[in-house]
């Protein structure tokens, strides 16, 4: 082996034997991309509304709550980790911060109007970020099981929403908390361009800076990276609260797409999570994976649904769907890369 070999992925180095073959692991970051064209010669053939611009930007606005919950989970998977919690931290993040900044004006829900209503996208995204940080605590300092303390935070969250929302929605929002969700720049939804700058900017990360390169080192052998001077507990902290703050974020877009905050907001959402980043060529036992591959899940999911819903297919099947997805996600991905699914 060379030293041009040695500076190398893994995933591009020829086999020693056996001959000249197509590494299929190299492409399987586009591997989604074919596919994409196929929805939407699909969607095209099933109704003549599916390229339209209305409804092409109708699947990207409500794509983009569920990508930033997919490039927060991501990048914590390359890091060797997972959250489930990101599914309750959209919609709990949301729901205390109207709990501090709205007052007690008689009905269901009531505040306690502690900080004025402008800091309630600040006090959101901090309550993302502390999320993340006490889940990072308990994973890194009190060495427990990551699966097990994100399971728990995910099912202590959802019933402090409940709680706190005592089940109701939730209608009154501040209007700065609207704005993100529902205005448009340049002829498209805001949201859009702001999910499109922060996949751009996390893939840049990744890419160029020290910090981004370690994630995969850390993913792929964290004694390796720890020997080799990569401070891996305060990286994987970081990506933890960034992941939390990415939630938060998520559901302030949620909240003004819609104009509320649901008492369930967020439920169900982990499963669609790992579907678009396990299709999208992120590995569940890290070091592998990019973002415009989980950005991909992302649209193959929407694609998906969009088009099943323009041919009549009734939504209730969307579930079945995203589970076979991910199944053949991970049969395609065991026999690409040879990368063992455990």
């Amino acid at each position: 082996m060379t030293s041009t070999d040695l500076g190398r992925h893994p995933d591009t180095l020829a086999p020693a034997t056996g001959g000249r073959r197509i590494d299929l692991a190299r492409y399987r970051d586009l591997s989604l991309v074919p596919v994409l064209l196929v929805l939407g010669i699909i969607g095209f053939a099933v109704s003549p509304a599916f390229l339209t611009s209305d409804n092409l930007l109708g699947v990207g606005q409500q794509a983009t709550e569920l990508s930033l919950l997919v490039l927060a989970e991501a990048l914590i998977l390359i890091a060797g980790r997972m959250d489930l919690s990101l599914e309750s931290t959209i919609g709990v993040a949301p729901v205390l911060a109207m709990w501090l900044v709205l007052p007690d004006h008689g009905g269901r829900f009531n505040g306690i109007g502690l900080f004025p209503t402008w800091t309630a996208i600040p006090l959101c995204l901090a309550i993302g970020a502390l999320i993340g940080a006490v889940n990072g605590f308990l994973i890194l300092k009190l060495r427990l099981n990551g699966f097990i303390v994100t399971l728990g935070a995910l099912t202590l969250l959802r019933g402090l929403q409940v709680a706190v929302s005592q089940g109701q929605s939730i209608v009154n929002v501040p209007p700065s908390f609207r704005y993100l969700g529902s205005s448009s720049w340049l002829g498209a939804p805001a949201a859009i361009w702001i999910c499109a700058l922060l996949f751009l900017i996390g893939g840049c990360a990744l890419g160029w800076l020290r910090h981004g390169r370690a994630l995969y080192a850390i993913g792929g052998n964290a004694e390796a990276a720890r020997a080799a001077g990569i401070r891996v507990d305060r990286i994987v902290w970081t990506v933890l609260i960034l992941g939390g703050t990415l939630a938060a974020f998520a559901g302030i877009l949620y909240t003004g797409h819609y104009g509320s905050i649901s008492a369930d907001q967020g439920n169900g959402w982990i499963f669609q999570v790992f579907a678009a980043t396990v299709i999208g060529g992120v590995s569940l036992n890290g070091g592998r994976g990019t973002l415009f591959g989980a950005l991909t899940g992302v649209l193959t999911l929407q694609l998906v649904v969009n088009v099943m819903t323009l041919a009549g297919v009734p939504p209730l099947w969307n579930q079945f769907l995203n589970g076979a997805i991910i199944i053949l996600a991970l049969i395609v991905s065991r026999f690409a890369s040879g990368e063992k699914q455990e």
